[in-house]
């Protein structure tokens, strides 16, 4: 699953889905059969159609970006410029001529053929991409790690689906949310993220119900007074992991100073690295990267199946909503048809 941070990164930010970039791979033949049967439509309407999509389905709704003017790319395609705001380097996507097809972004098959030679590429760093295996290790307390961005729609999502099992399990297993090593939602996550892990590390009796309340609307102030938190503690807290980190000293720096497209945060990142982490979400157990629903009762039995035999807790029969929620904010189940897989990654 998986949120790798390149110098050079060209893609746009979230749905990494495998069968969205097979058909990108056609269309970027240009096999005019594809599309040429269709109206096409005028560069205003791709700018619209782009802008509306985007903000609709997959960006939280207050994270800013701007567009440029698209441009023909080829008998199919219009190619267009996207900024994220946290990100001054524009990434380009693409949508088909009749507007039915958007495409967050094309892969460069040279570096993956290296990469996967073990080939060091231009702006590569370390972190070595792990592919995510269905069955976890099993011990007496199962250690689950998932890996989130807090305003990833995608994170957020697992994180709705890992609530009501954390309440059933409670000590019986450690589960822990995390976040991944960099940010693609601008200053903001950078200082929600720190709010999360201050309340977790010095709070943690609140830090399910505020999580919980953070889910409902992302209003970290009014879920702060909610809880109860003590915003003193918390303050100084947020004050003393961000002069650790130096997370808001290199974010003002800019791209210079990332060696990417996103500000790092990294205060979990030799997890990320050992994990080979790669976006938002990532599901570790026992030290595995896992293959999982983000529903409650998939995520339920993947944590379960990790007990030793003998040692599953009577927790493990309750009843788990099958439901996946909907990716964002709100307690909503995910539409029909949704792309389960999506996350929110650099490549």
């Amino acid at each position: 699953m998986t949120e790798k941070k390149k110098k050079d990164t060209r893609s746009l930010i979230i749905l990494g889905v495998v069968i969205v970039l097979i058909i990108v791979g056609l269309v970027l033949t240009s096999n005019k059969n594809l599309l040429s049967k269709n109206k096409t439509i005028s560069i205003a309407e791709a700018k619209t159609t782009t802008e509306n999509f985007i903000k609709d389905y997959l960006l939280s709704p207050d994270t800013k970006f701007t567009l440029g003017e698209p441009k023909i790319y080829n008998a199919g395609l219009y190619e267009i410029e996207v900024t994220i705001d946290g990100g001054t380097k524009p990434i380009k996507a693409y949508l088909s001529k009749d507007g039915k097809m958007f495409f967050p972004q094309a892969m460069d098959i040279a570096e993956m053929t290296k990469a996967k030679e073990g080939t060091p590429t231009a702006g590569s760093d370390k972190t070595a991409a792990k592919e995510p295996v269905k069955n976890a290790p099993k011990s007496d307390k199962p250690v689950v790690e998932a890996f989130v961005m807090s305003y990833c729609p995608y994170g957020t999502q697992i994180e709705k689906g890992l609530i009501p099992v954390m309440k059933a399990l409670g000590t019986k297993a450690d589960i822990k949310i995390k976040f991944v090593n960099y940010a693609m939602h601008g200053k903001k996550e950078l200082d929600e993220n720190m709010t999360q892990y201050c309340i977790n590390k010095e709070q943690g009796g609140k830090f399910i119900s505020y999580l919980e309340c953070f889910l409902k609307a992302g209003d970290s102030s009014a879920c702060l007074k909610e809880t109860s938190v003590d915003t003193k503690k918390l303050s100084a807290c947020v004050s003393a992991t961000d002069k650790q980190f130096k997370i808001s000293e290199v974010f003002a720096k800019g791209e210079s100073a990332w060696g990417s497209t996103f500000p790092p945060f990294d205060i979990y990142k030799a997890e990320n690295e050992k994990y080979g982490v790669q976006g938002s979400p990532t599901l570790v157990i026992n030290g595995e990267q896992i293959s999982a629903g983000r529903d409650s009762a998939s995520l339920a039995g993947a944590i379960c199946g990790a007990f030793s035999d003998g040692k599953k807790p009577a927790e493990c029969d309750g009843k788990f909503d099958s439901a996946s929620p909907a990716p964002g904010f709100g307690t909503a189940p995910a539409a029909s048809g949704s792309a389960p897989a999506a996350n929110c990654a650099t490549n």
